[in-house]
């Protein structure tokens, strides 16, 4: 199964969707979105397929959301993208694209619903929180 996943390796979320996928069998494509983020196209693509307005996909904790006006209803939805693409960091992620569908994992359980069921055993947070047991069986 191809993988792919846009991800920021300082995220929490990021990181423990990585090991969720690589914790189903599956070695993913990693892009480093902040070094080399999606085109126009790709982007538009992710949001559509995740069934995410491109509002929606916009981060706004720690990013310069606020600085740029973001928060402003009357902004398109080019006038958004271009802020995305100028300053990456205002894309949320992780982005995840599988055969089965796209999500914006957040939370990053949320990488389950476009996955194999093929999990190698139980897996936890970084926090510690339980999302498989001992089987690979779904906890939340």
């Amino acid at each position: 199964m191809t993988v792919t996943i846009y991800h920021n390796p300082d995220c929490g979320t990021s990181r423990n969707t990585l090991a969720m996928i690589r914790n189903a069998g599956i070695e993913p494509a990693v892009i480093d979105y902040l070094h080399n983020p999606p085109s126009r196209q790709e982007l538009t693509t992710m949001i559509a397929d995740a069934g995410l307005a491109v509002r929606e996909a916009i981060r706004e904790k720690g990013t310069p959301f606020d600085a740029l006006g973001l928060a402003d209803p009357s902004l398109s939805d080019d006038q958004l993208l271009d802020a995305m693409l100028a300053h990456p960091i205002l894309i949320n992620r992780p982005f995840v694209i599988t055969p089965i569908g796209t999500r914006l994992c957040r939370p990053s359980e949320a990488v389950l619903d476009i996955l194999p069921e093929t999990h190698k055993g139980a897996f936890a947070k970084e926090d510690g929180e339980q999302v498989l047991d001992a089987e690979g069986k779904r906890l939340v």
